[in-house]
């Protein structure tokens, strides 16, 4: 038998993760009390997916990818594609009176909206109906031994031997995302671990069948992370040319009644709950001057803990919104936008790196260090302020 030479490189992985897996994971499994059994029951049979994105190959540098494969990190209009917003919203209305009691339960015990809750649950998961075929210890092993982020998910591999080792799930039933993710929440394991809970009372959390356990869990998760009682997560506004699209950041907040004493002022023309006025907000442009704009509170950077993205933790207030008060979309439009690879973003990171500009890191995502970082440049070049990537951008300081 001849093998080609794709045939001989994946047996040379397959072969080195074995070997990783005795001489390097199970050591440190079983000093965190990881059983022989559970470990051999875990991993028999599995073998590295190379499908998977995000790997290095075992010799191989990491590099930029060219290509996106989370909708959080790309072209922010087409997140929001109404389709998507609108059927998710009716969702949550309709499970908000399905799952009223459940929802109430959940909300008085850690304090976080329904309507939250449920936009969580139907982006996750489309409530609980979207298929999650992939075998867990297959992903977050593949992504332990070659991922671009192979210390996460080594401490992600090895909670979900602590699960198996609790008996909290069965091996047959370990199935996740191609990213790791379970269950209805789609928490990694680790996450498992320290916020499911059990809200039906049969003492176990189980986060794939049971609609309550699922509910309070994520909104355990939140509450975790902070979230404030009382408080929205923000408001669209609108942002007047005199004032910076530099500005925005959590680390740039002020109390809101500063930002309207600047002129922002909100969409509907009704003023801040006094509350509000009185409290922290932080203006957010997720496309710049390209879209709309907003002032966020706190539990915004709370939803982002759920998945660090700011188009993820927009499109969770805003859905939760439109569960609440009726389907009613942004005032602003999103506009057009370059359409830009993430090594072309990548590489407008390092030029402004180089320039002395904290751009959060060159890894291809205009995360809001990036935005207002291009802001400042342009304003500094004598350009309009646009604080996002455009192809002419790229090519000037590329």
């Amino acid at each position: 038998m001849v093998l080609s030479v794709s045939n001989i490189f994946s047996a040379s992985v397959d072969e080195q993760f074995r070997v990783w897996l005795a001489n390097d994971l199970w050591p440190q499994a079983k000093a965190q009390g990881i059983s022989k059994k559970t470990f051999e029951a875990a991993f028999a049979g599995v073998k590295p997916n190379l499908k998977l994105p995000d790997l290095v190959m075992p010799g191989q540098k990491p590099k930029t990818p060219k290509a996106q494969h989370q909708a959080e990190f790309g072209a922010p209009g087409a997140y929001f594609a109404e389709k998507t917003v609108g059927a998710l919203a009716a969702g949550g209305r309709s499970r908000s009176r399905t799952h009223a009691r459940a929802l109430l339960a959940a909300e008085q015990r850690f304090g976080v909206p329904g309507s939250i809750i449920l936009a969580i649950w139907g982006r996750e998961s489309g409530f609980g109906a979207a298929k999650i075929p992939h075998n867990a210890f297959e992903v977050l092993g593949t992504k332990a031994f070659m991922a671009t982020r192979k210390d996460m998910f080594r401490k992600e591999v090895l909670a979900a031997l602590a699960m198996l080792e609790r008996g909290a799930i069965s091996r047959a039933a370990m199935k996740s995302s191609w990213a790791g993710a379970l269950g209805q929440p789609q928490f990694l394991p680790s996450s498992f671990l320290e916020h499911a809970v059990d809200m039906d009372g049969d003492s176990r959390a189980d986060i794939w069948n049971s609609v309550p356990d699922t509910l309070g869990s994520i909104a355990n998760y939140l509450d975790h992370h902070g979230w404030q009682k009382g408080r929205d997560w923000g408001f669209e506004v609108i942002v007047p040319e005199n004032v910076s699209c530099a500005l925005e950041g959590p680390d740039r907040g002020q109390k809101i009644a500063q930002w309207v004493q600047m002129g922002i002022r909100r969409v509907n023309g009704k003023p801040f709950p006094a509350h509000e006025a009185r409290a922290q907000g932080f203006l957010l442009m997720p496309a710049g001057r390209n879209g709309p704009a907003f002032i966020v509170t706190p539990n915004f950077y709370v939803l982002k803990d759920y998945n660090m993205s700011d188009l993820y933790a927009l499109f969770i207030g805003h859905v939760g919104d439109r569960i609440a008060y009726g389907d009613k979309s942004f005032a602003g439009r999103w506009g057009a936008l370059d359409k830009l690879y993430r090594s072309d973003i990548a590489a407008l990171q390092k030029a402004l790196e180089g320039k002395g500009y904290d751009v959060g890191g060159a890894d291809g995502l205009p995360g809001f260090k990036t935005r207002r970082s291009i802001g400042d440049w342009q304003a500094k070049n004598g350009r309009k302020a646009t604080c996002f990537p455009d192809a002419a951008l790229v090519r000037t300081l590329k």
